[in-house]
């Protein structure tokens, strides 16, 4: 732990929306914190109603919330403990959003749609959001949405400890980091970096969506998987049709065993049902959204783990309440 002052605890708020109340627990254990007292209850016609329950006049407020499961009543809940918070004169209002709600809106890819992202970001702005907090936009181009500055983590660091340790533990010889799609490369080989001296290898998947939905068909696979244990990558599972489809597609080619490692676990639809009749051994993914409860397939389930990245969270915090660099969260 770093040495604080006291003003600078002193001046700290946390609060967490209804969206993921265990990982703003996790944040504040973390930094042996308390979590901010707040009351936050829907009405019977679906309105939202918060209150902070503690003084915030002149004090550094982050609110935690993620946008899984009901994007709209979550982003709808943050936007008013940031207009609370402002309106209670708080000295600076952080919105941390573990994961960004509408990141997948982030172009005009078909004639008279929204580009949704836009539309979030500049709301943040117009209830009083200064600062936002993130991991793993879905786009990096998102912070360009902002006219406040925008943190935008990496999970990477968590990800690659976690890979070297199946390494070290025997359970991955010779990996291969497998990418997605082309736009998942460049996080391939910062996998396979990581691995330093390990005999490590990267492939590139070719996928098409032929409608604008979720689906997905995997074309091509460029790369050599044969022998080796492959590593999927990637920074959202929704209905895990292509990461399935691309595990398959990686075996037929010969692969020893497939995982996953993604951050964003939202795991929609029958997800847990396909990881469980998919090649996967385990899917590895982060805490920015909590997994769902079971929907009939614990198989598939049993094999999403969960690695916390409230620690990176927690000193990303510190180093904004305490106005110290965050570069150093990026290495």
């Amino acid at each position: 732990m770093h040495d604080e002052t006291p003003k600078s605890r002193d001046r700290l708020v946390i609060v967490g929306g209804r969206s993921h109340p265990q990982l703003v627990t996790d944040i504040c254990r973390y930094l042996e914190h308390p979590v901010g007292r707040a009351r936050l209850r829907t009405f019977s016609d679906g309105a939202i109603e918060v209150m902070l329950e503690e003084n915030v006049r002149g004090r550094d407020v982050f609110i935690v919330q993620s946008g899984q499961a009901n994007p709209n009543d979550h982003l709808m809940e943050l936007l008013f403990l940031v207009d609370a918070s402002r309106r209670a004169s708080a000295r600076s209002v952080t919105a941390v959003l573990p994961y960004f709600p509408y990141g997948k809106g982030d172009k005009k890819d078909e004639p008279r749609v929204s580009i949704r992202a836009r539309v979030v970001a500049d709301a943040l702005e117009v209830a009083g959001t200064g600062r936002v907090l993130t991991v793993d936009l879905h786009a990096g181009q998102l912070q360009g949405f902002f006219h406040v500055p925008v943190d935008n983590l990496y999970a990477l660091p968590v990800m690659a400890g976690e890979l070297e340790r199946l390494v070290q533990a025997g359970e991955l010889e010779r990996p291969v980091i497998v990418a997605p799609d082309a736009g998942r490369a460049k996080l391939a080989r910062d996998f396979m970096r990581r691995l330093g001296s390990v005999d490590a290898g990267v492939a590139i998947g070719d996928k098409v969506r032929p409608e604008h939905d979720e689906r997905s068909e995997v074309t091509a696979l460029l790369g050599d998987v044969a022998g080796r244990d492959a590593v999927l990558v990637d920074d959202i599972i929704f209905t895990g049709a292509t990461l399935c489809n691309m595990a398959q597609v990686v075996m037929e080619r010969g692969a020893r065993s497939v995982r996953a490692m993604v951050t964003h676990g939202l795991l929609t639809g029958d997800a847990p049902a396909r990881i469980g009749a998919s090649p996967l051994v385990e899917t590895i993914v982060t805490d920015t959204v909590p997994i769902p409860l079971s929907r009939g397939s614990d198989a598939g389930l049993s094999r999403v783990r969960t690695v916390s990245v409230a620690p990176l969270f927690a000193e990303a915090i510190r180093s904004i309440y305490q106005e110290t660099s965050i570069s150093r969260l990026f290495e």
